[in-house]
């Protein structure tokens, strides 16, 4: 090998060690950055320079000339990626859930003047006095007035349930619109990606890096499959349905209610629209329903990942309307609609308890003859003529049901609570309807829902309402708390293989350092008996 060849085999020494020197800092530069993959230099030998290829040797005459750098690769593990996507998702999706049952309960746990529980005690202790001396203009007066507390309470709370679930709503939206922003971005940086790795020399490593990173990002909002194909394009589908394929981006859309104002999320590419008068693309609730993104109707399971998103976990609790009693009445039905949301459960327990309520009172008040004179075409006292009435129903049947929101305390009653005097026409106090109020709050007959078997009275139903909260709350709590240890053991595993340690890194530092001062040195020496030669000979 002549001293020229030799430089040159020095010289691809000396550029290939600097180039991993500045790999090796870019990655200690980039030990913080979210979402950055630990690179590693790959070297191969060059091409040989072939001098003699004679068949009648073993092996052709060759020289080495020198090192190439191959390339940046990354460093990680498809499925190590996987499983941590798939267990941040169902962390995000427990931890919602259990969010929720933690605001529910501070809800229904009100202090001050807006304490329902507090509010039901004193009704029912009330009601006790009254028992014992029904003839009491004073202790009249207070049940009259105990009444309106407990229905202005229980309508703050219904209404705070409710002003949850707009909060929700809410998120549901930003939701979307993050994944949109990240479904644009993914095919932006698919065209990028393959445009710069096309030729097979260069590597975009860092746009590789910002493309996981927005993987990441979407697994927590909902669960996504993905592949990438040899071109380099990344494909996500999210519950099965292509969200991006290559460089084309499909948006998910978001529905709204007319009614409730509630989103919900579907796939305007799969479902058809119709223009309407003012020239805008509308799209059927049968449509949306058909391209709904997520089907809250299958069964939450592990096994069958369908508890997985944050975003589904929060349609799940929103719910899609206000909940009342009256949804309780078909355990199918129930069970199909109303127990997988935990707002629209509450509310509709908690509307069983208020309407029950009413409608028992009403109806020992009307039987024993204490009501405020007001008959029906038929002669007998109307639902709405005892101590409770029921507001904005016009047109309303007496079999459409009592619900928080349309009932209120007889006017007549809160001005003249005397009504109630409970004195027969013999001016004997007449205790029979102080006791059967009594003996209502006490007759365990109630269950939560079609699925509890546990009965309840009146006095008790709330604080079982809250305890039932309060247990739920507990269980999701622990599967929030166990997902969370998973995801952060395959975290701790994942960021063995792509995470970059500084300590390694300076080792790779001072190896590549000296492989740079070698190759220097190899250069000088060479150089220098060149130099002796030119002057030994005269050249």
């Amino acid at each position: 090998m002549s001293l020229f060849s030799g430089l040159y085999v020095g010289t691809t020494a000396l550029k290939v060690a600097s180039d991993a020197l500045n790999t090796t800092s870019h990655n200690i530069s980039n030990a913080d950055t979210p979402g950055y993959t630990r690179q590693q230099v790959s070297q191969s030998t060059r091409h040989y320079n072939i001098l003699s290829n004679a068949t009648t040797k073993v092996a052709a005459k060759e020289i080495g000339m020198g090192v190439s750098y191959a390339e940046t690769r990354q460093v990680r593990d498809f499925f190590l990626d996987q499983v941590y996507r798939r267990e941040s998702g169902r962390s995000a999706y427990y931890e919602v859930s259990y969010e929720a049952l933690i605001h529910v309960q501070d809800l229904l746990g009100e202090s001050g003047d807006r304490n329902f529980g507090e509010a039901i005690e004193e009704y029912w202790k009330t009601i006790q006095e009254l028992a014992g001396d029904p003839s009491s203009a004073v202790t009249q007066g207070l049940f009259v007035s105990k009444a309106q507390t407990l229905i202005e309470r229980a309508t703050n709370v219904y209404k705070s349930l409710i002003d949850y679930q707009n909060n929700l709503n809410t998120e549901v939206k930003k939701h979307v619109d993050k994944l949109n922003v990240y479904g644009k971005r993914l095919a932006e940086l698919n065209r990028q990606i393959v445009n710069i790795e096309v030729g097979g020399i260069e590597k975009a490593n860092d746009l590789k890096d910002e493309r996981n990173y927005i993987l990441d990002q979407m697994a927590d909002l909902c669960s996504i499959s993905y592949s990438e194909d040899v071109d380099g394009y990344v494909s996500v589908q999210i519950e099965g349905v292509d969200f991006v394929k290559r460089n084309v981006f499909y948006e998910m859309g978001l529905h709204m209610d007319d009614k409730t104002g509630y989103y919900t999320p579907f796939w305007p590419h799969i479902s058809e629209s119709s223009i309407n008068e003012k020239g805008e693309v509308v799209y059927t609730p049968e449509e949306v329903r058909k391209g709904r993104v997520f089907n809250l109707e299958r069964e939450i399971s592990t096994a069958a990942n369908t508890d997985v998103g944050r975003l589904k976990a929060v349609l799940l609790a929103r719910g899609d309307h206000a909940a009342d009693c009256s949804e309780m009445e078909d355990a199918g039905e129930y069970d199909k609609k109303i127990a997988p949301s935990i707002l629209m459960n509450i509310e509709a327990e908690f509307d069983k308890l208020i309407s029950n309520i009413v409608q028992t009172v009403n109806g020992i008040l009307i039987d024993t003859g204490y009501t405020d004179g007001t008959v029906g075409p038929d002669g007998k006292p109307t639902a709405d003529s005892a101590l409770f009435v029921r507001i904005n129903t016009q047109g309303m049947a007496d079999d459409e049901g009592w619900h928080i929101g349309n009932i209120a305390v007889n006017d007549a009653f809160l001005k003249e609570p005397a009504l109630l005097n409970f004195v027969k026409g013999d001016e004997e106090v007449d205790h029979s309807a102080a006791d059967r109020l009594k003996a209502a709050f006490e007759e365990e007959k109630y269950t939560l829902n079609p699925n509890t078997e546990k009965r309840s009275a009146f006095k008790d139903f709330y604080g079982d309402l809250v305890n039932q909260v309060s247990n739920t709350g507990s269980v999701n709590k622990l599967l929030y708390e166990y997902q969370l240890d998973t995801q952060e053991e395959t975290n701790f595993a994942r960021e063995q293989v792509l995470g970059v340690s500084t300590d390694e890194e300076l080792q790779f530092m001072i190896k590549f350092q000296n492989a740079y001062n070698m190759a220097s040195r190899y250069i000088t020496t060479l150089n220098n008996m060149l130099e002796s030669m030119l002057n030994q000979f005269g050249a």
